[in-house]
């Protein structure tokens, strides 16, 4: 359960990240951001040491100075005097304060509104750090938060998660019979994570499309119930298949350390062979190293602009592709749907700008903001919404997505019965007669 963002690698230290969208469930972090090793910001005016208010839990002392630019009429004093009561006052003691100042940390992030402004306590640090290593313990999701709901973005390809039977947009109403409405993510976090073998229940919210009689679509809520057992997870990240028809199927799960090794072989095996068409599959993929993002967009659009920052409004920078350019002249579609987002939806969204692939599916996610990773103190850690991403057209998808070329669902029917329209357009759309549920992988 961690976030999962679009990493970048740095031009000079510090080391920067691009934060991404969501929180992965059980399969690690990739954080789509800027990430600096200092200790300082916050951390270090709530840890300054001038007076010791207790020897309960180690915290230092109170009474330090605020960051440089804090408005005058705050007076941090009453933060202190908050403190001493409850030490007074509260009815258990002793008091856990490390808890106490881990709380105040994460309501100061919180009180900004952002679901992607975050602080972590030393554990999910750490867990952040292991999860990019590629191989975890979980039940194998994405989930975030959307419109105020809690949700999956996506379930991992072969994971506990997908063979529940979880599915993108699910609504997530409850963890173990726990409510999370209003549930900070982090929370849900901590509720849905947990060790090999053993099982978490979650409570999910799904609106089911179905066809009548008469041919019309139509859509029912549904709520159940979807005990899942964890195990670990390894992600590969890339996968190519060769479709009858001469059309190379690329599928994408997620923009991983391995990505651009792997994407630059599976365009080595599509140049080796007189191929029609190229597929890219980045559905249910919430994103990953930006680097990445970069490197498979360049083998279309060469070293030209991938993605642009803004800041008060504002373009700050612009990120250029690192591929060879190799696939340029091959008739391309990408298939999109909900749960595409962060770095997914950059390379969709390159690829749309300059007239290098038709997009086919349901709009993308929409994770357009870009966030700051910094290290504190004692191995907590803070992530800070500081910009917008835009298209190399500089279209702003934040919370909107990128809407396809061509609008194609792909119901729960469909998905059961082994058929997929989306992929049935595509095949279409490069000249390949068969159908999807007809096409056999070469390798």
């Amino acid at each position: 359960i961690f976030i999962m963002p679009a990493i970048k690698r740095p031009k000079i230290l510090p080391t920067k990240f691009w934060i991404g969208l969501v929180i992965v469930v059980g399969i690690g972090a990739y954080f789509f951001g800027t990430i600096s090793a200092n200790g300082g910001g916050v951390g270090s005016w709530l840890g300054q040491s001038t007076e010791a208010t207790s020897t309960t839990s180690g915290v230092d002392g109170k009474g330090g100075m605020p960051p440089k630019g804090t408005a005058e009429s705050i007076d941090f004093q009453q933060f202190w005097d908050l403190w001493d009561a409850l030490n007074r006052k509260f009815y258990k003691q002793p008091l856990d304060e490390k808890k106490m100042l881990y709380g105040a940390m994460s309501g100061l992030t919180a009180a900004l509104g952002d679901p992607y402004t975050v602080f972590f306590e030393p554990t999910v640090a750490e867990e952040f750090s292991k999860s990019l290593e590629g191989k975890f313990e979980g039940i194998g999701a994405e989930i975030g938060i959307k419109e105020d709901q809690l949700q999956i973005i996506a379930p991992l390809p072969d994971s506990p998660a997908e063979r529940a039977g979880l599915q993108a947009q699910d609504a997530i109403l409850s963890i173990n019979g726990t409510s999370t409405e209003g549930m900070p993510i982090e929370r849900a976090v901590s509720l849905i994570r947990g060790d090999k073998g053993t099982t978490v229940t979650l409570t999910i919210g799904r609106i089911k499309t179905t066809k009548s009689a008469n041919g019309k679509e139509v859509k029912e809520p549904a709520t159940f119930d979807v005990p899942i057992v964890r195990d670990t997870i390894v992600v590969k990240s890339v996968r190519t298949k060769f479709l009858d028809g001469n059309i190379a199927l690329i599928e994408i799960s997620h923009f991983n350390a391995d990505t651009t090794e792997e994407f630059a072989k599976a365009a080595d095996l599509v140049l080796s062979k007189d191929v029609k068409g190229v597929i890219i599959d980045v559905r249910n993929n919430p994103g990953g190293f930006l680097d990445r993002a970069t490197a498979v967009a360049g083998e279309w659009v060469g070293d030209a602009v991938v993605v642009k920052e803004r800041r008060k409004g504002e373009i700050v920078d612009e990120y250029h592709g690192t591929g060879k350019s190799r696939l340029k002249d091959i008739p391309t579609v990408v298939l999109v749907n909900g749960g595409s987002a962060s770095a997914s939806e950059i390379v969709a969204g390159a690829l749309q700008d300059y007239g290098k692939a038709k997009l086919v599916g349901k709009t993308t996610f929409g994770k357009g903001s870009v966030q700051d990773y910094s290290e504190l103190k004692d191995g907590t850690a803070l992530k800070v919404t500081v910009a917008d991403w835009l298209t190399p057209k500089e279209r702003f998808i934040n919370e909107i997505g990128i809407e396809p070329d061509f609008d194609i669902d792909r119901t729960e029917d469909d998905y059961n019965a082994g058929k997929d329209p989306q992929l049935d357009k595509a095949l279409e759309l490069l000249g390949a007669s068969q159908s999807a549920e007809k096409a056999q992988p070469s390798n």
